[in-house]
């Protein structure tokens, strides 16, 4: 019996091995690179920021350069990544956006969260808890039906780039403290989400109610890139909080396989996700935000061995490989989508914080499986 187990075990190393060997990437050429583009956005932060510091497009920005800061410290030693992002919650108290309710001015306390595991300091964390207190005792009721001309529409994750933003918040705070209402809290509100915005049978998340019925030029349904990339990657960096035997985690992890398997037979012929997934030759450029975070969810998922190095290294690869033709010799990624609600025309020259961000994680995972 036991050398049986052993036999097995070999096989399953040799193939494990023989599929990694066809990643083209090094180590260092991939640190090498993510040190080029994070500099590059931190000098281009400080002396042009386009916005507010605790905005949601600098918040996915913060996401990503927390995960190089934790692989930088570990490599070089080097801590001025954390002490970057540190001077920026600082400046402002630790504190999260002015809109209560509303996902995107949580997400920078993800990277609140991500400095306290770093420095143990706990007024990190004081008005985290207190406005997730709050939400949790007072939650809204609003409608998920979106309306951007009202004040409240954005009180519930009732468009799917909220799951990115804010339900890492609450399963953090919940392994943080053991308290499970933050998690019963994050659960109804996904499923919520979930139950209105998922399309079960193209497994793919709507943006909002107003694309319900909507069709692209050519007939398809609207699913834009970036919103997929948003809900892929955003679960990715879930199941990376929640524990392994969490009662929750099962559900998580069957959504991230179908929805991963669906996203990487939606990759393009020139490794990238385009603005629109169903409908690409009407945005025919490539487009990294959603490039990067689909990338970012599928590496992860291969890492965490959830998702089958055969099947999905080979698009991991051709991912990665668009995603470091878009940066020009500066370290400035380009083609990434501005800001909106629905897929847009982009351009090489367009480049975002939240690309950045995408490219980080994406980064720190393609790290992991180099030679």
């Amino acid at each position: 019996m036991k050398r049986i187990s052993v036999l097995f075990f070999m096989m399953v190393l040799s193939v494990s091995t023989s599929v990694w060997a066809q990643v083209p990437f090094s180590k260092q050429a991939t640190y090498n690179k993510m040190r080029q583009v994070a500099d590059w956005q931190i000098a281009d932060f400080n002396t042009n920021q386009r916005h507010d510091d605790v905005n949601w497009a600098n918040a996915a920005l913060y996401i990503g350069m927390a995960d190089w800061a934790q692989l930088s410290d570990k490599v070089d030693q080097y801590e001025v990544y954390y002490q970057w992002l540190d001077s920026i919650g600082r400046r402002n108290d630790y504190q999260l956006g002015r809109k209560i309710y509303h996902a995107d001015y949580m997400a920078v306390g993800q990277t609140y969260m991500a400095l306290y595991e770093k420095y143990q300091v706990p007024e990190m964390l004081w008005h985290i808890q207190a406005r997730l207190n709050w939400i949790i005792t007072h939650p809204s009721h609003y409608s998920m039906q979106l309306d951007e001309s009202l004040p409240h529409t954005c009180d519930r994750w009732s468009w799917c780039d909220a799951l990115f933003m804010a339900p890492q918040v609450f399963a953090h705070m919940y392994t943080l403290t053991g308290d499970k209402k933050y998690i019963d809290f994050m659960n109804q509100e996904w499923l919520t989400t979930y139950k209105l915005l998922y399309d079960k049978n193209e497994h793919l998340f709507y943006r909002d109610t107003r694309y319900l019925g909507k069709r692209e030029t050519n007939g398809k349904k609207i699913f834009w890139g970036r919103g997929a990339g948003w809900v892929a990657a955003g679960t990715a960096n879930l199941l990376r909080i929640l524990p392994v035997k969490d009662k929750n985690r099962k559900f998580y992890e069957e959504f991230f396989i179908e929805n991963c398997t669906r996203l990487a037979a939606l990759q393009c012929a020139d490794g990238y996700w385009h603005a629109s997934l169903l409908d690409p030759e009407s945005y025919p450029s490539p487009e990294t935000s959603a490039t990067g975070l689909i990338t970012y969810a599928l590496a992860y998922g291969i890492n965490a061995g959830l998702l089958d190095q055969t099947k999905f290294l080979p698009v991991v690869i051709k991912g990665w490989q668009g995603m470091l033709k878009a940066v020009d010799p500066s370290g400035k990624l380009g083609y990434v989508q501005p800001i909106g609600a629905d897929p847009r025309k982009v351009t090489r020259d367009m480049t975002e914080v939240y690309g950045v961000g995408a490219f980080l994680l994406a980064g720190c995972q393609i790290y992991q499986m180099g030679k």
